[in-house]
């Protein structure tokens, strides 16, 4: 989902990378507030695992390959904000560091990666947990369904923008992008919901969208604020 250099009109280019640019920049302003102590490590870790599970390509289907995105991962365990950072840190290393992704493409890949695939599939998932019960199975299940809908939709995103630049028709880029990334999304789900089922075994505290706590022996979870 990587969009090379040359892929792109100027158009495309601008406007994804102002967004992009915005969305960061109010992350960076966001996360003076929400980086403490507990989340810094956390940061550090998902960036680190995200890297590296990125740079792994998974046999799909007919000779295609994919990748993880760890977008839906980042919300969960960061929240949106300092989720997206990693997102949009994680892209920066790769396309200087690595040559995958283009630098004129960057602004489109932090859109689709970090502001769709992690930021607004945050709130995705918030939705989507309050129409659930409130247990640790639920809450799971709510992760592997976001996780889910970050790579369809942000894949989505990816093929609209390779329409409009007139490197590939919608008819085309639209169904072949959203029907691979149906079936990537699967093992993204899976992986995701393993990641963060260990976390939740080991520190539930270190999730930060996980606000249901044992209250008593016997009593199951119950929701907390804050």
């Amino acid at each position: 989902m990587h969009i090379p250099d040359g892929f792109l009109n100027t158009g495309v280019s601008v406007v994804t990378g102002v967004a992009a640019a915005g969305a960061i920049g109010y992350g960076l302003y966001k996360a003076r507030e929400e980086l403490d102590e507990r989340s810094v490590p956390m940061l550090a870790l998902c960036a680190a695992f995200i890297f590296a599970a990125q740079m792994l390509n998974f046999p799909i289907a007919g000779g295609t390959s994919g990748h993880f995105l760890g977008g839906a991962l980042a919300a969960v365990l960061l929240g949106p904000w300092l989720g997206g950072l990693v997102i949009a840190l994680v892209l920066l290393v790769q396309c200087l560091g690595f040559a995958d992704g283009g630098l004129t493409a960057l602004g489109a890949n932090v859109f689709n990666m970090a502001l769709i695939g992690t930021i607004l599939i945050y709130y995705v998932f918030h939705g989507i947990k309050l129409l659930l019960p409130k247990s640790r199975s639920a809450f799971l299940a709510a992760t592997g369904v976001t996780a889910w809908l970050s790579v369809f939709l942000a894949s989505g995103a990816c093929a609209v923008e390779l329409a409009i630049s007139g490197t590939s028709p919608l008819s085309v880029a639209l169904p072949a992008m959203l029907g691979i990334h149906a079936l990537i999304g699967i093992v993204e789900g899976a992986i995701t919901v393993l990641v963060v089922g260990v976390v939740l075994a080991v520190r539930p505290d270190l999730v930060r969208t996980y606000d249901y706590r044992p209250v008593a022996a016997g009593l199951g979870e119950a929701e907390v604020s804050g």
